[in-house]
């Protein structure tokens, strides 16, 4: 018997089969859809808790600075002037002078200069004190003294002001001003008392000497302790080889950094010393000596520094010439003289020792000047040096370097 073959009945797709299709065609659809649709985005993983305790961390180690500037601020110079003198302790050291005695020697040398040079200045510089008020008086009463018979600017001021008094008075119905009687108002000012003025000034005075002996007595015993303190650093890092040898990389970096910083810094303030020198003795400015020696110590400060020389030689120039175009010419060369010298020759040394971003400094700059005034100004740098230092060794601190990195 011949059977005729059974057709196939049609298989109709179930649920489970369209699931099916639909997932093996989604990935190619979905992912060309989703291409065209967003643009490609990197997920940082961001762990919250860990964000927040270094935001505490970070706040309260601020406001510890704050708290505790006068400490912090003589340590790090106690720090930063030891590491500017070990090399000459060093070098003493190798022709067989014990290193207490060296350190004593170099410190006695250091103390010695500062106050030999302050002895041959001290003429110069007290004339440059009392004439400071007097030039700030002298130029103010110049530039509110009528010029070649005509009213200067402040008398205008004043004669409008009055002329819309009586305006005013007239126009209320009562009497000009002119013709009312003056009211004379004496102010009866309490006595200066010296003896508060003395007793304040000399515990200023008293303050200062105290902490500048505490700043040397601390460079005298880090002198004496030489690398007893990197010898434990070092052994505080842990028995592992590498965390030592990352460690020993460290304070050598830092070390040299800072040398090279220090000598830089001592480099160029006695050649802007130099040269205002030169240029004021040219000009024929009284006490030039004095004023080099003011224009070295405040170019450590970075833009606030130069900025005072110049206005203070200004006034003197104005004090002893009587004449606004000389003030503006002895200004405009201590200005000048300390642009040359921090864009042309800080730059290059700065960038043989530590390629740094500019607009990173400036901040730094910025931070520590409001933390702790003047002093952070002077630290800034130093600091964020050895910031960079140390970021660039340690694995979780490399996007610091980056950021302060050019």
């Amino acid at each position: 018997m011949n059977t005729a073959p059974i057709p196939a009945a049609p298989v109709n797709p179930g649920p489970a089969d369209d699931a099916a299709n639909r997932a093996e065609g989604a990935p190619a659809i979905q992912g060309k859809a989703t291409s065209e649709a967003a643009p490609s985005t990197v997920r940082m993983p961001l762990d919250a808790r860990r964000l927040a305790l270094g935001i505490l961390t970070t706040v309260a180690v601020v406001f510890a600075l704050e708290w505790a500037q006068s400490f912090v601020i003589s340590l790090l110079l106690g720090i930063f002037i030891a590491y500017t003198l070990n090399p000459l302790v060093v070098w003493l050291e190798r022709i067989r002078i014990p290193r207490v005695l060296c350190a004593g020697i170099v410190m006695a040398a250091v103390v010695c200069a500062l106050g030999l040079g302050t002895y041959s200045l001290r003429g110069q510089s007290q004339k440059i004190i009392e004439q400071l008020p007097k030039a700030a008086s002298k130029f103010s009463a110049r530039l509110a003294s009528p010029r070649h018979g005509q009213p200067s600017n402040i008398q205008k001021m004043q004669t409008a002001a009055r002329e819309l008094g009586e305006a005013a008075s007239q126009a209320a119905g009562g009497p000009p001003i002119s013709k009312q009687p003056a009211t004379h108002v004496v102010i009866d000012e309490p006595a200066l008392k010296h003896g508060n003025f003395l007793w304040v000034g000399s515990m200023g005075a008293l303050g200062f000497i105290s902490q500048a002996a505490m700043v040397l007595f601390l460079v005298f015993f880090l002198l004496v302790s030489g690398d007893t303190f990197k010898r434990k650093l070092v052994r505080l890092a842990g028995p592992s080889l590498s965390n030592q040898k990352i460690t020993v990389r460290i304070l050598d970096d830092i070390n040299d950094s800072i040398q090279k910083y220090m000598f830089m810094l001592l480099m160029t303030n006695v050649l802007v010393g130099l040269l205002t020198w030169i240029a004021l003795r040219w000009i024929g400015l009284e006490n030039s000596g004095a004023w080099a020696v003011a224009a070295g110590l405040l170019h450590v400060i970075p833009y606030l520094g130069p900025g005072v020389t110049a206005a203070a030689t200004g006034l003197a120039a104005f004090t002893q010439f009587d004449s606004f175009s000389m003030a503006l010419l002895v200004a405009g060369a201590s200005l000048a003289i300390a642009t040359f010298v921090g864009t042309f020759i800080t730059t290059w040394m700065t960038g043989r020792f530590a390629t740094m971003n500019a607009a990173a400094v400036f901040i730094s700059l910025l931070f520590w000047a409001s933390l702790w005034g003047v002093w952070g100004m002077l630290l800034s740098i130093p600091i964020i040096v050895i910031v960079k230092v140390v970021s660039q060794h340690v694995e979780q601190l490399q996007p610091v370097a980056e950021l302060l990195g050019e």
